[in-house]
């Protein structure tokens, strides 16, 4: 399982790239093999006011409908047309290409709340919640 030890998670599998004041969101190698195939990603509107752990986006897969929460909140400054066209770079890619959002924080004291590589890959151990 791929776990990038420069990226923060949440314990619903997203994963969180941090650069300054804008954080990266995606899913998780562990989420993406879990979904299957994903047929379709529904994206956030750009200029829209998210907090934590309100819905983001949703992923579609050949398996299930998934809710991806973001695991910080902040203003989507980015939504990854790309996966309009090729919604299976989720599944390829997950930690690049596949991303879904760019946010600019709200409140970076919402980052403290977030899992390193090391205590993520012991929440997949133990079965994933």
């Amino acid at each position: 399982m791929n776990i990038p030890q420069e990226l923060k998670y949440s314990k619903d599998h997203e994963w969180v790239r941090i650069e300054g004041n804008t954080v990266t969101i995606g899913i998780t190698d562990y989420a993406q093999s879990q979904l299957g195939d994903v047929v379709f990603v529904e994206l956030p509107e750009e200029g829209a006011e998210i907090a934590a752990q309100q819905g983001l986006s949703v992923v579609e897969s050949v398996k299930a409908v998934s809710d991806i929460y973001a695991p910080v909140g902040g203003k989507v400054i980015a939504a990854n047309e790309s996966l309009a066209d090729a919604p299976e770079t989720v599944n390829q890619d997950p930690y690049g290409g596949g991303w879904i959002a760019k946010l600019e924080l709200t409140d970076e004291s919402e980052l403290a709340g977030l899992l390193d590589s090391e205590a993520y890959e012991k929440l997949i151990a133990e079965g994933g919640h």
